[in-house]
């Protein structure tokens, strides 16, 4: 072996050449790795972006996020402001903020949103919202307003998807943002698949059109025709899909509902008692119904609330049952009657004696007012609420009292029986005297008659004539019997 070594001295020289340079290649290996991870992580803690990471099927789509370097791993220390990682709170106005990205991830998304503003004056609100819009590239699309007495304001915008978060934030800024709802279709699919039916119907159209031109017979001609213009007609509804898909896709919609910052008062009223004075209305509130014995003691109770918009004042409050109004009731708790803003309720309460059953129709109404006190005209609410408050009849012997006010009440209600008979008979009081002269007549005729009567019997030439039985049996014709 060694002999043949000796003799190959080109063959050792080779094996130590490939050694070499495996051991060369693999510490190479070790340092290039070192340098691009040492590569990556400089830019990352120094511009707070990550590496280009994979994303989705296709090996060309890449997606760069960027991230705050006090979000780094090992940046705790570069001096920045720590990131919370709590969700984000509500905004100013009750609403949670937009927070909505437009990256392009090479999809076909259809961006649209919905808002709710209510500002102080429509038309100047209207005419600043299209100024946004238009700063921004994008211009309006549609419009429809309604006046006094609830002005409304609906705009239609159409932005660049790029510009589609801006145009959110802008038109959120001009008033206090009440509702709001953004969403995003992925119609990517559809387009592609518009697409693959329009290259195969385009295909057939010319297949078609080719067999038309050869076509020399009438009925073959026909056929081919009635078959094109099917395929055709086919084409363009497909084309025009696609074309609305892809204007959708190229200009987000935004529809903004402007209107007034006090466009919605209201008013409710709920009323309830129960048995007993105590206060009067210590125990407002009470049921929402009640029985009760009759002659018993009762509190009503009613509750005004402001669930509008808008402070409310000049207060009125009626009831034909109870015979009630405003200024019979008692405050319970709450300010005043003068002026209720808006969430603010007061109660007020009523005493009374339950001598029968009671429906009550309570009813109550204010106007709202702005800011400055002034009136809001046409703006005036009302509600309307109801109770039954049942006597019953506790039993027992009725007293002396009770007996005494049923007969009163008997007689009270003869009386009108009377008076209600009286009033049904009098327009037919001039029919007596032609019944009465009637009547005499008839006695005066009757009266005549008889004396006429009486004349003829007592006539004294009438003689009864007597026939002897005895000639009746001897009579030798025997034509006539006599009895």
């Amino acid at each position: 072996m060694e002999r043949g070594f000796a003799r190959s001295p080109w063959l050792v020289g080779l094996l130590l050449m490939v050694v070499l340079t495996l051991v060369a290649a693999a510490c190479g290996g070790d340092d290039a790795g070192d340098t691009f991870l040492q590569t990556s992580d400089a830019l990352t803690n120094s511009s707070g972006v990550q590496p280009l990471s994979y994303s989705g099927s296709d090996a060309d789509r890449f997606v760069a996020t960027t991230v705050p370097p006090a979000q780094v791993a090992g940046g705790g220390d570069s001096g920045g402001d720590a990131v919370s990682n709590e969700p984000p709170g509500l905004g100013p106005d009750g609403v949670d903020p937009i927070v909505f990205q437009t990256t392009d991830f090479g999809r076909d998304i259809i961006f649209t949103a919905d808002l709710t503003v209510a500002v102080t004056d429509v038309a100047v609100a209207g005419d600043e919202a299209t100024r946004e819009i238009a700063a921004l590239g994008g211009f309006l699309f549609g419009q429809r307003t309604t006046g006094a007495p609830n002005p409304v304001s609906v705009l239609t915008f159409k932005v660049a998807p790029a510009d589609f978060a801006g145009a959110l934030d802008r038109l959120g800024s001009i008033g206090e943002v009440r509702a709001q709802n953004v969403s995003a279709s992925d119609v990517t699919e559809r387009i592609v698949d518009l697409e693959s039916r329009i290259l195969s119907a385009e295909a057939s159209v010319e297949r078609l059109r080719q067999l038309l031109a050869e076509a020399d017979a009438v009925a073959v001609v026909v056929q081919v025709e009635t078959e094109l213009l099917q395929r055709e007609t086919q084409l363009e509804t497909l084309r025009g899909q696609l074309r609305t898909l892809e204007d959708q896709v190229s200009l987000a919609t935004i529809v903004v509902t402007l209107t007034e910052a006090l466009s919605q008062p209201r008013i409710q009223l709920i009323v309830t008692t129960y048995p007993g004075h105590d206060g009067p209305g210590q125990s407002c509130h009470g049921e929402g119904g009640l029985n009760i014995d009759e002659g018993s003691k009762a509190t009503v109770c009613f509750e005004i609330l402001n669930v509008g918009d808008a402070p409310l004042t000049s207060f009125e409050l009626t009831d034909p049952v109870l015979d009630i109004t405003l200024e019979d009731l008692t405050a319970v708790f709450g300010e005043s009657t003068d002026t209720i803003e808006p969430g603010d309720s007061i109660m007020l309460a009523y005493e009374l004696v339950a001598e029968r059953d009671l429906r009550t129709q309570t009813r109550v109404s204010a106007s709202p007012v702005n800011q400055e006190g002034e009136t809001l005209v046409g703006r005036t609410v009302a509600d309307t609420a109801t109770i039954f408050i049942n006597a019953v009849d506790p039993g027992g012997i009725p007293g002396f009292g009770e007996g005494l006010s049923g007969s009163i009440s008997f007689l009270a209600n003869l009386g009108r029986i009377l008076i209600l008979g009286v009033g049904v008979v009098l327009p037919f009081i001039w029919l007596l005297p032609l019944l009465i002269w009637i009547f005499i007549r008839r006695r005066t005729k009757a009266a005549a008659e008889e004396t006429t009567e009486k004349p003829e019997e007592s006539d004294p030439d009438f003689e009864e004539t007597e026939t002897d039985p005895e000639e009746m049996v001897s009579d030798p014709e025997g034509s006539e019997l006599r009895e």
